[in-house]
């Protein structure tokens, strides 16, 4: 089950309700800019997550300055499409509330997830190099998206892109179970998207996994991390 620190309290709660049921997961921002982007992503992260254990979710987005250019931005960066909470009314009986904010941003009340600063203007960067950028941090540290990161970011997805479009001509082969146990471990553990990509850099690494599994646990792993990491497939050697 994942679970998330509040950052009202520090304590890890449970993200999903004990008992089946819709959890709600609300993004704050305060207008257009990178760090706003990256309260998105983390909203977006968390949908995944709780839908990828079972959880159904209801993603709002609430702010009040520039949502229509911020939600371009999260398009391109991979984010899928929430609700404008100032639209829907009275809530669906959620059983959980999840509020992601910017650090001395928003605070309402119920559990709240912070997000650090993004420093820097990556304005002209390949939505999913940043994506991965912002990923490869956690929320609660600070990024900043100059060259160097965003080059890092760039070499390691280009390689890994390259990768798994080589492994998918392989057989096919499930994922390993102890591969599954520490990639669901990192990301049900506060979220833990570092902690899933050294999942990913450790079985790229591992001589004794078939291409097949290498294959089907980069795929695996992408429902949650949304890198397009398959777009290659196809793609001459």
């Amino acid at each position: 089950m994942l679970r998330i620190t509040d950052a009202r309290t520090g304590d890890l709660v449970n993200a999903a309700p004990a008992r089946r049921g819709l959890t709600r997961v609300e993004a704050h921002t305060q207008g257009f800019d990178p760090t706003n982007l990256r309260v998105l992503l983390v909203a977006d992260l968390l949908v995944r997550a709780l839908e990828l254990g079972g959880t159904p979710v209801w993603a709002l987005l609430t702010g009040e300055r520039q949502q229509a250019e911020l939600r371009a931005a999260g398009a391109a960066l991979g984010v899928r499409p929430f609700e404008d909470a100032g639209d829907v009314g009275a809530g669906l009986g959620e059983a959980q509330v999840l509020h992601v904010v910017s650090e001395g941003g928003a605070t309402p009340g119920g559990v709240r997830v912070a997000v650090a600063p993004v420093h820097g203007e990556p304005d002209d960067a390949d939505p999913a190099v940043l994506r991965l950028a912002l990923l490869a941090r956690p929320r609660g540290e600070p990024v900043t998206a100059d060259a160097a990161a965003l080059g890092d970011a760039a070499a390691t997805l280009a390689g890994w892109r390259r990768a798994v479009a080589g492994w998918a001509r392989r057989p096919s082969r499930p994922v390993p179970d102890p591969v599954r146990a520490d990639l669901r471990t990192a990301w049900e553990g506060d979220l833990d998207t570092a902690g899933v990509l050294d999942v990913l850099r450790a079985v790229a690494a591992d001589p004794d996994l078939a291409d097949g599994a290498r294959f089907e646990t980069y795929a695996y792993a992408d429902r949650l991390l949304g890198l397009d990491l398959t777009r290659d497939l196809g793609a001459p050697a």
